[in-house]
């Protein structure tokens, strides 16, 4: 069953078994990762607003965004709106939490994350928080079920993680737990996010590659990043076991599932 239809079903089976619209808290979600998670858990009537990078290419719920009303991440945004509950990874200042919560306003936290059991807790807390435990678990499940699909793929084989902007990715990470997943094993057991010289990269090229956000690389941010240097492109070429999309690997969610899957489809 292909990745997309396989999600479909496992959102089906928790929508089957969620609560009535009507009973949901009204929801606002505060930056990109916040609305991965609202946009897939809240019935979308109870969704008051979302960010404005919510139906961007780069997010992975952005076809179920289109149409949501997009507002600021403000304080001010949120009390006018009166949200029962507001979902945060980065977005909004430093003191909003604050200041909501001594308006009575719940702020659930999206918490940074390096292994799949912090996901789950994630994905757990805000589904109890906006009463749709169903739809959570089926997330998780869905996750699993790639997980447990993906197992010891690659039997060991060493591979570099890189982005256009030539950093990797090391121990402690969830990209090092998402490599471990699909039987990888990281060249990189060192610190959690490092450049690498693209002379190094050159020179004593890796002879397998897990490439991230290179399907992103028109972004101003990586636009004069060595991911770009035709010498390393060359060197990728072959090389390459799976180019992840900032879609899928952008925020700590469910859907890193589907990454490992991708990277673990490619050994067979």
């Amino acid at each position: 069953m292909p990745a997309p239809l396989r999600y479909a079903v496992a959102l089906a089976a928790g929508l089957a078994l969620a609560g009535p619209a009507s009973a949901s808290p009204r929801v606002m979600s505060l930056d990109s990762c916040a609305d991965q998670y609202v946009v897939a858990l809240s019935p979308r009537e109870a969704i008051v607003g979302v960010s404005a990078r919510a139906d961007d290419p780069d997010s992975y719920m952005h076809a179920q965004a289109k149409g949501l009303p997009i507002r600021r991440a403000t304080t001010e945004t949120v009390l006018s709106l009166k949200p029962d509950v507001v979902v945060r990874y980065w977005g909004g200042d430093a003191r909003i939490g604050e200041a909501l919560d001594r308006r009575g306003i719940k702020v659930v936290r999206i918490e940074d994350a390096t292994d799949f059991a912090t996901v789950r807790a994630n994905v757990r807390g805000v589904a109890a928080a906006l009463g749709q435990q169903p739809r959570g678990e089926a997330l998780i499940a869905d996750m699993d079920a790639r997980l447990a699909r993906s197992k010891d793929a690659w039997g060991g084989r060493k591979a570099l993680y890189l982005t256009p902007s030539g950093y990797t990715s090391g121990g402690g990470t969830l990209m090092d737990a998402m490599l471990r997943a699909a039987g990888l094993t990281n060249l990189v057991s060192g610190a959690a996010w490092e450049p690498i010289p693209l002379e190094t990269l050159v020179r004593d090229t890796p002879a397998a590659f897990v490439l991230g956000f290179f399907k992103d690389v028109s972004t101003a941010m990586t636009r004069w990043g060595p991911g770009r240097h035709q010498a390393l492109r060359k060197r990728l070429e072959g090389r390459t076991v799976a180019s992840l999309p900032g879609s899928m690997i952008g925020c700590p969610a469910w859907f890193i599932g589907e990454g490992v899957e991708t990277i673990a489809e490619a050994a067979r």
